[in-house]
C-alpha cells in the first residue's frame, strides 16, 4: 500500500474513505483507492532544532510535556530540560542517572512533577522552593499533577508504578497518601482533567472522580495478545467529560455522563458511555484532539505488501473523523524521523498544545512539530500545483494578512504561467487584477507583450481612468493596430478617452495612411472622431457628410454646429431628408426659415418637403410661401394639395384655381370654386367631369342651397342612374315627391323599386323618430313638473335671525306665547302678514313685491306659520 513520505519541511497528503468495521487485512488493495490525490495536506511539519539537536546527539528523548509557554523534555540519561517553543534550552535539571518516565505540568506552568525509572518522584515549583521528593523501591512510570496544583486547596498529584497512589497536602503541610488502585499490573499512563483521573494498566482503563472519591468505569482493552509494555495505552481528554482511548489498533471515545438520581442507589453519580469505537490500520502511539476530529500517531510494523522494511517502519500521522460506527480518514502522512528503523511503538509519543493547534511527535532521536497549515501555506501549495487562479483569489481574500506586493508576486507568477502556455488573452486580463495601480509594472508588461508580438491582447485591459500610463504607451499600441488592423484601431479610438494619447500625433498617422487608401471608410470615420476629440468639429462634419454617417446629426446637436451647416443643408437632406428637416425645424432660432428656403431654392423637391413639414407644424409660420407651395404640391405631392388648400387661409385662391385648372385637377378645382362662391359651376364640374352623383349630392348637402338642389335635379332628370342616386339619398333634404313628379313617363330607371322602398323606409324612420322624441319630451316635462312640485312643498327654516323684508324687524316676536303670522315666499323673502301690501287682482294669490320689482318672477308658494 502506498504511503506519503514526509520529510519535515516537505510533505504530501492522501485522503480516502475507510470501510467501517474492516480489519487491516480486509482493507481494499484497489489501486484506484491507493493513488495519491491532489488534495491539499492538512498539516505541515518541521523539526524542533536549536538546543534539542545538541541534546539528542548525546542523549535520547524519553518523554515530553507541552505547555503554552514552554516545553519540558525528559531524556534517557535522567535529565529534564525546559525549552522555549523554538527548542532553545532555558533550564536544565539533573534528576536521575536513568530514564525519565514522565513529566507533568499544572495549568499555570509553575509546578512540575517528574518520575524516573529508578523510583524517584519529584514535585516542585519552578519559581518557589517548595517541593516533594521521594524514592520508591520500584520504577515509577507516571506522575500527574492536579491541573490547578498552584491553588492551595488543590495540592494533589498521583503516581503510578505497580499501584496508583494519590498524594494530598493536609493542613499541617504534610503529604497524605492513599491508594486509588492496585493489583492489575503496572500503571502505564495517567491523564488528569478537572476532577477526573484516567489511568491505564495491564487490564484496561479506569476513571476516578476526585470530587466524589468514586471510581466510575472500567474500559477493558480489546487485543490482549499485545504486550502492554510494548504497545502502551494512549489517553487524551478532548474536554472535561470526553476521554479518548487508543490501545493497539483500537480507538474508543468515552463520554462521562451524570447518572439520573433515581438510578443511583449504591452506584457512582457518574457513568461512562462509549459513543464511538473502531479499529485502525496500524498500531496507535499517540492521540490528540483537533476540533471534532482526531490526530493519531501510528507505528507501522508490518503490512501485507512487499515493500522494503525501511519504508514500512516510518511512523504515520493521520487525521481521522470519528463516526458513530467507524471513522473517515481525512489525511495521512508518513514521517521521516531520525533512526525510525530502530524504533518500536513504545518509543513514540504524541503531545499537543491546547492553546494552539501544535502537535509534537517525540521519538528517541528526533522531535517533529506538526501544525495546521495557514493561509500562506495554502497559497504556497496552490502555487506549487500551478493553481494560480485559486492562489490569487486566496491571497486577495487574505489581503489584511498579506502585503500587496505578495499578492502581486503571486499574480505575476500566474501571468508568466499563462504567457508560457500561450494564453495571452487570459494573461492580459489578469493584469487588470494583479498590476492594479502599479504603473511601472503595467509598462513593463506592455513592453513584454510587445516583445512577444501580443500588444493587441493587452490593449483592451490597459488603465484608462484616473491612473494612466505615459501617452507613448497608448500611441505605441495604436500604431501597432494602424499597421495591421483598421477595425481594431477604430475600436480603440472609440473606447479610449482622447486624453490618453497625443491626438495630433495619431491624426497625422491616420492622414499618412489615408494617402495610400483615400476612400477607406473606417479610417475616414476614425479621423472624424479624432477631429471631434480635438474640437475641430468642422473637419469632422465634412467627413461625416461625405460618408453620409449616421452620427452627423448627433455631432451637430452635441456641439451646436448649426452655423457650420448653413451652406450644407442640401447635403444633409440628400443624406436623410426626414432627420434633416426635423433638425432644421427644431432649431429655427439657429437656422432661420428664410435661410433654409434660400439654400433649397434650386432643389424644389427638397424645398417642398421642408415647407410641407413646416405647414404641418404650424399653418401660419410659412404663410408667405403658401403661394409657392401650391405649385410644389401640384408638382411633387398632389395627394396633399387638397388638404393644404382646405387648411390654409393664406393661399391666394385665384392662383390656386389657375394652377389646378391648368393641370386639370377636378377635385381641387371644385373645392376652390365652391370656396370662391361659384357653387353652381362647382356642381356642374362634379356632374359633368366626375359624373359622380354621390359626390354631387354630398356637395349639395354641404352647401344646403335650394337652387343647387334644383340644378342637380334638372341635370339628373334625363339620366336614369342619377335619378336612382337622388332617390336613394335626398329623402332627408328634399321632398322626393318633387323629383318623382318630374320623371317622364315611360323612363326606365334602374332599381326603382328598391329606391321607392328606401324612401318609404326613410319616411317611416322619420315618423318613428318624431314619436320617440315626443315620448321623451313628455316624460321629461312630467319629471321636471314633479321635481318642481316637490321643491315647492319643502319647509323653510324660520328663526330669530330672519327679518321682515318690509319693516326690517325680527320675523319672530320676542314673546313666543303671542299669536303671530308670517308669510314666506318661495324666493325665501319673509314678511309679517300685517306688513304685506294688499293682494293682487288674482284672488288668493300673493306675489313677493321685491322679486316682482326686480322682474324675477312670482313667488311659488306661501307658508303661513301660526303659533
Amino acid at each position: 500500500m502506498r504511503k506519503n513520505i514526509i520529510t519535515p519541511g516537505l510533505q504530501y497528503s492522501r485522503k480516502k474513505h475507510r470501510n467501517v468495521g474492516r480489519k487491516p487485512s480486509e482493507e481494499s488493495t484497489d489501486e484506484s483507492e491507493e493513488e495519491d490525490s491532489e488534495e491539499e495536506p492538512k498539516l505541515k511539519y518541521e523539526r524542533l532544532a536549536n538546543g534539542v539537536t545538541e541534546i539528542l546527539q548525546k542523549d535520547a528523548a524519553s518523554c515530553m510535556t507541552v505547555h503554552d509557554k514552554f516545553l519540558a523534555l525528559g531524556t534517557h540519561f535522567g535529565k529534564v530540560f525546559l525549552l522555549d517553543i523554538q527548542g532553545n534550552v532555558t533550564q536544565k535539571f539533573d534528576i536521575s542517572p536513568v530514564k525519565i518516565n514522565q513529566i507533568s505540568l499544572d495549568e499555570s506552568g509553575e509546578h512540575v512533577g517528574i518520575c524516573s525509572e529508578d523510583g524517584k518522584v519529584q514535585v516542585f515549583g519552578l519559581y518557589t522552593r517548595e517541593g516533594f521528593h521521594e524514592n520508591f523501591d520500584c520504577p515509577i512510570k507516571v506522575v500527574a499533577l492536579h491541573p490547578r496544583f498552584s491553588s492551595s486547596n488543590c495540592k494533589q498529584f498521583v503516581t503510578g508504578g505497580n499501584k496508583l497512589l494519590l498524594y494530598e497536602r493536609n493542613w499541617l503541610n504534610r503529604w497524605k497518601t492513599s491508594t486509588l488502585h492496585e493489583g492489575e499490573g503496572t500503571i502505564t499512563n495517567v491523564q488528569w482533567r478537572a476532577n477526573l483521573i484516567a489511568w491505564a494498566n495491564n487490564v484496561g482503563v479506569k476513571i476516578y472522580d476526585i470530587s466524589t472519591k468514586q471510581r466510575i468505569t472500567n474500559v477493558l482493552r480489546d487485543n490482549v495478545s499485545l504486550r502492554p509494555d510494548m504497545y502502551p495505552c494512549s489517553l487524551c481528554w478532548k474536554d472535561n467529560t470526553t476521554l479518548i482511548v487508543g490501545w493497539g489498533s483500537s480507538i474508543k471515545i468515552c463520554a462521562v455522563k451524570e447518572r439520573d438520581h433515581a438510578e443511583m442507589r449504591d452506584l457512582p453519580s457518574r457513568y461512562v458511555e462509549i459513543v464511538s469505537a473502531f479499529e485502525t490500520e496500524f498500531f496507535i502511539s499517540g492521540l490528540a484532539p483537533l476540533a471534532d476530529q482526531l490526530v493519531t500517531l501510528y507505528f507501522v510494523k508490518e503490512t501485507s505488501d512487499h515493500m522494503e522494511e525501511e519504508f514500512r517502519a516510518r511512523p504515520r500521522l493521520d487525521i481521522i473523523q470519528p463516526l458513530a460506527e467507524g471513522c473517515e480518514e481525512i489525511s495521512s502522512d508518513a514521517l521521516t524521523v531520525r533512526n525510525f528503523q530502530e524504533n518500536e511503538c513504545r518509543d513514540y509519543r504524541l503531545e499537543h498544545s491546547e492553546g494552539e493547534s501544535l502537535f509534537y511527535i517525540i521519538s528517541p532521536k528526533d522531535i517533529v512539530v506538526a501544525k495546521e497549515r495557514d493561509q500562506d501555506d495554502h497559497i504556497d501549495w496552490l502555487l506549487d500545483k500551478k493553481k494560480y487562479e485559486e492562489a490569487l483569489m486566496a491571497a486577495e481574500i487574505s489581503f489584511k494578512n498579506i502585503k500587496r506586493h505578495e499578492v502581486q508576486k503571486i499574480g505575476m507568477a500566474y501571468i508568466n504561467h499563462l504567457v508560457e502556455k500561450g494564453d495571452y488573452d487570459s494573461a492580459a486580463r489578469k493584469c487588470q487584477k494583479v498590476l492594479g495601480k502599479n504603473m511601472e509594472l503595467w509598462e513593463n508588461e506592455v513592453y513584454r507583450f510587445k516583445t512577444i508580438g501580443q500588444l493587441k491582447a493587452i490593449s483592451q485591459y490597459l488603465p484608462r481612468g484616473d491612473l494612466r500610463l505615459r501617452p507613448a504607451i497608448y500611441e505605441m499600441i495604436l500604431h501597432e493596430f494602424l499597421k495591421t488592423d483598421y477595425e481594431g484601431f477604430a475600436m480603440l479610438i472609440r473606447e479610449w478617452p482622447g486624453e490618453l494619447y497625443n491626438n495630433m500625433t495619431v491624426i497625422q498617422a491616420v492622414t499618412d495612411h489615408l494617402k495610400k487608401d483615400p476612400a477607406n471608410g473606417t479610417l475616414l470615420t476614425t479621423l472624424a472622431e479624432l477631429y471631434t476629440y480635438d474640437q475641430r468639429y468642422d473637419r469632422a462634419l465634412e467627413i461625416y457628410l461625405r460618408l453620409r454617417h449616421k452620427d452627423v446629426y448627433q455631432l451637430i446637436h452635441k456641439h451646436n454646429l448649426f452655423s457650420a451647416i448653413e451652406d450644407k443643408i442640401v447635403l444633409l437632406m440628400d443624406f436623410d431628408k426626414e432627420k434633416a428637416v426635423d433638425m432644421l425645424l427644431d432649431n429655427e432660432d439657429k437656422i432661420s426659415m428664410d435661410r433654409v428656403v434660400e439654400e433649397l431654392r434650386d432643389r424644389p423637391e427638397l424645398l417642398h418637403i421642408y415647407l410641407h413639414k413646416l405647414f404641418k407644424r404650424d399653418h401660419h409660420k410659412g404663410q408667405k410661401h403658401h403661394e409657392r407651395q401650391i405649385g410644389l404640391y401640384a408638382e411633387y405631392d398632389r395627394p396633399n394639395l387638397l388638404p393644404f388648400l382646405r387648411d390654409s387661409i393664406h393661399c391666394p385662391l385665384e392662383k390656386a384655381l389657375e394652377i389646378c385648372q391648368e393641370r386639370y385637377f377636378v377635385e381641387e378645382t371644385v373645392f376652390l370654386l365652391s370656396r370662391m362662391g361659384n357653387c353652381r359651376r362647382a356642381l356642374q364640374m362634379i356632374m359633368e367631369e366626375l359624373e359622380d352623383v354621390d359626390k354631387a349630392i354630398e356637395f349639395a348637402k354641404e352647401q344646403d342651397d335650394a337652387e343647387l338642389w334644383e340644378d342637380l335635379i334638372s341635370y339628373s332628370i334625363d339620366k336614369p342612374p342619377f335619378i336612382t342616386g337622388l332617390l336613394n339619398n335626398i329623402g332627408t333634404h328634399v321632398d322626393p315627391i318633387l323629383l318623382i313628379h318630374r320623371i317622364k313617363e315611360g323612363m326606365e330607371i334602374p332599381n326603382l323599386r328598391d329606391s321607392l322602398v328606401k324612401i318609404l323606409q326613410d319616411y317611416n324612420l322619420q315618423i318613428l323618430l318624431r314619436e320617440g322624441c315626443k315620448k321623451i319630451l313628455v316624460a321629461d316635462s312630467l319629471s321636471l313638473l314633479q321635481k318642481n312640485h316637490r321643491t315647492q312643498m319643502r319647509g323653510v327654516r324660520v328663526d330669530e335671525e330672519n327679518i321682515c323684508e318690509s319693516c326690517h324687524a325680527s320675523i319672530l316676536p320676542s314673546d313666543m306665547a303671542q299669536n303671530f303670522s308670517v308669510v314666506v315666499f318661495h324666493c325665501r323673502h319673509m314678511f309679517h302678514k300685517e306688513c304685506l301690501p294688499s293682494p293682487g287682482t288674482i284672488p288668493g294669490v300673493q306675489f313677493c313685491n321685491i322679486c316682482s320689482a326686480k322682474r324675477r318672477g312670482p313667488g311659488s308658494g306661501i307658508l303661513e306659520m301660526k303659533k
